[in-house]
């Protein structure tokens, strides 16, 4: 039965509308998260879209389709339609029907399916037909062990996500590799969906969870439950440092065996831990008909060693390279840590295939109300151009037009006066242009880092943000990642990466770290009115929205 009360109405397209002022919209939100995506967030209804591949992460972390078909329509204010319920059970059902197993009598790997027909079915596709080996018999095909990720990748894209099974590569095995904390629960859950208590195909994933939350502190659970030797990729030097001083301080593993492998030290040791960067370095024009390792001459480093585990840190940002690296090797355990698997380039289906399911996610604001991670206000502030802007932006190329709406002057003043208003906090000034950023930093009289910064200078200036001794620190996109500022409790966004709902997940959480005086966080967002800065930023808070944040809207003139 419905109820005109309950909050969702579910169209026949598999989009679902959230009534954000129903009494159990917060339920419903909840319940939505587990299997459909965030697609719009205004004030009072926002709107969802179920799709193939967030069912198919549903069904991968235990969700059944009754139970996808139940929350739906437990909580419709109308009937759904018959065709939303015959998708769902459709789509989550297709997960699994095709597997990949080890093939103890060819030493290889095959395709299995119970169901023939659709094994001769997938054979038949061009792609899929040229990464399979001999018909072994009525039910298995042959595959090819270098071959294991771009049929994953390429069977995927027919809409049949396999069940890998082959299982793994223990790889060189590590000694004492115990973690010295104590982990908290939902660290322990998190490590335990990825783990599977040792299963032989487990192992595989992506974990997603707050910045703050203690993602590293997980990795390091991984990689002691792993026991074997491990590569780390990192999103860059100051980060990759950031995970050596973890592993000192929080397992049970020696300064010697520990390695970096950037572009200042190529150490290889048991736990490495790697640049995204120094891995995607070419010293040919990328235009040029090279094989993989001969155009990236640092991926060999995924073949240097017997590795038993790949850490990918931020895995949302994984490059292209990365990726077709990845699936060179998919005998290797992989484990992908990220704050939100919002991918700019659309590529969350490679990371599905490559790197493995999403295994545990947990609501930002679950976290927050237990203590975890600070409590945060969100704002958006917004300015006006004045007249002779507004005319330059009206003539302007559409290529252009952002960069002058987000760098308009009437900014600065807006930043002013929240530094004054935040007296006393670690305050974040974070924008995308270094232009602007200059001047910012100069009217603020506080120190820059950009990409532009020796890496010795960005260190010492975040250390001495971190005790206190600079109080305001403005920052390019280079401090989106994995930067710990423990005690930073105020960020302010002049400019972004166009409508980056990634970005701003990475954003907030440089302040989300629970504080020492267990205060509360400040989020704020100055943004042109009537401008696409304005509608860059309304698809930036629909990260917000997905966390169950509320935003208000201020203008200027009332701060």
């Amino acid at each position: 039965m419905t109820d005109p009360s309950n909050p969702l109405i579910v169209q026949s397209d598999l989009s679902v509308m959230l009534e954000l002022a129903s009494p159990h919209a917060d339920v419903a939100r909840a319940a939505l998260a587990r299997f459909a995506e965030l697609d719009k967030a205004p004030e009072h209804i926002h709107t969802y879209r179920i799709t193939p591949l967030s069912l198919w992460n549903a069904a991968v972390a235990g969700l059944s389709a009754g139970e996808v078909a139940s929350t739906l329509s437990g909580l419709a204010k109308y009937p759904v339609p018959a065709g939303v319920l015959a998708e769902v059970h459709d789509q989550m059902g297709r997960y699994g029907r095709l597997r990949l197993v080890r093939d103890f009598d060819t030493g290889g790997l095959a395709l299995v399916s119970h169901e023939v027909p659709l094994l001769v079915e997938v054979a038949r596709d061009k792609v899929v037909g040229q990464l399979l080996g001999e018909r072994l018999d009525g039910n298995r095909w042959a595959v090819r062990l270098g071959d294991r990720g771009a049929l994953k990748q390429a069977l995927l894209h027919l809409g049949w996500p396999v069940a890998d099974e082959a299982g793994y590569a223990e790889g060189s095995p590590l000694s004492g590799a115990e973690v010295t904390c104590e982990l908290r629960g939902y660290q322990a859950d998190a490590v335990s969906a990825w783990w599977q208590g040792g299963a032989e195909a487990a192992g595989n994933g992506v974990l997603v969870l707050p910045c703050g939350a203690g993602k590293t502190v997980i990795g390091l659970a991984a990689l002691a439950a792993a026991g074997s030797h491990t590569l780390i990729i990192a999103t860059s030097i100051t980060s990759a440092r950031q995970w050596t001083r973890e592993i000192l301080d929080k397992t049970s593993l020696t300064d010697d065996q520990i390695g970096e492998y950037s572009g200042d030290r190529k150490d290889i040791r048991p736990v490495t831990i790697a640049t995204y960067q120094v891995l995607t370095w070419s010293p040919h024009a990328r235009d040029e008909v090279l094989e993989l390792h001969h155009l990236y001459p640092h991926l060999a480093l995924f073949d240097r060693t017997e590795w038993g585990l790949i850490i990918y840190d931020e895995v949302h940002l994984l490059p292209a390279p990365v990726f077709r690296a990845t699936a060179r090797i998919q005998a290797v355990r992989r484990l992908g840590l990220t704050a939100t698997l919002v991918r700019e380039d659309g590529k969350e289906a490679d990371v599905f295939s490559l790197i493995g399911p999403k295994r545990f996610d947990v609501p930002w604001k679950e976290l927050e109300l237990h203590g975890w991670i600070a409590p945060a206000v969100c704002t958006e502030v917004r300015v006006e151009l004045h007249d002779d802007a507004r005319m330059e932006y009206a003539m302007a190329e559409p290529t252009h037009r952002y960069r002058l709406a987000a760098s308009t002057p009437r900014k600065l003043d807006v930043v002013r006066r929240l530094v004054a208003r935040h007296a006393g906090d670690r305050i974040l000034v974070i924008g995308q242009f270094v232009d602007q950023l200059k001047v910012i930093a100069a009217e603020l009289d506080a120190p820059l880092i950009t990409g532009q910064t020796a890496q010795k200078v960005r260190e010492t200036r975040f250390e001495a943000f971190r005790r206190g001794e600079i109080p305001v620190l403005v920052v390019s996109k280079v401090a989106n990642f994995s930067i710990d500022l423990p005690e930073a409790n105020v960020a302010i966004q002049v400019s972004g990466t166009f409508g980056s709902r990634q970005e701003e997940a990475q954003r907030l959480g440089r302040i989300m770290r629970p504080k020492l005086s267990g205060g509360q966080a400040n989020f704020y967002s100055v943004v042109t009115r009537d401008t696409v800065d304005q509608t860059f930023g309304a698809n930036r808070q629909r990260f917000l929205a997905e966390q169950g944040y509320d935003y208000r809207v201020i203008d200027a003139h009332d701060l």
